[in-house]
């Protein structure tokens, strides 16, 4: 009988594990131009995110940019698909193509953010400071 109940109990410790692991996904495309940044606007790339806790590991690889990265950033918005301001800073090289990584510690609004579909990935390169890439992260 005491088996029985330690194996119930790791059965739910189990599952209560696997509960608080949530993978995300983003497909990054260029960001919505005006005529004088679309020829700049190149390039593609995915992103995977996984909340344990209010961890959230991002990783990723992108392709095909006119100019070196400058900076990879998460954003957080008000609502899916409008543009926000940048939580945390991510880690890729200064090139046309690479990995991207990076781990954050999101506070409470920013994972109800993520649940609702209002956090992004954003590439930025060197002819287009205001972003070249970005990705939303849905499940």
């Amino acid at each position: 009988m005491k088996f029985k109940r330690y194996a119930i109990f790791a059965v739910l410790a189990l599952s209560l594990t696997a509960q608080t692991k949530e993978t995300y996904k983003a497909r990054l495309s260029p960001v919505p131009a005006d005529a004088r940044t679309r020829a700049d606007l190149t390039g593609s790339g995915t992103a995977t995110a996984i909340l344990e806790g209010s961890k959230l590991t991002v990783t990723g690889s992108f392709e095909g940019l006119k100019t070196p990265v400058t900076t990879v950033n998460l954003h957080s918005a008000v609502a899916a698909g409008v543009r926000g301001q940048p939580i945390a800073d991510l880690t890729a090289p200064k090139a046309t193509a690479g990995p991207i990584s990076g781990t954050v510690d999101l506070t409470a609004p920013q994972i109800e953010s993520l649940h609702h579909g209002g956090l992004y990935v954003e590439i930025h390169s060197e002819k287009a400071p205001d972003g070249v890439l970005w990705g939303w992260l849905l499940k």
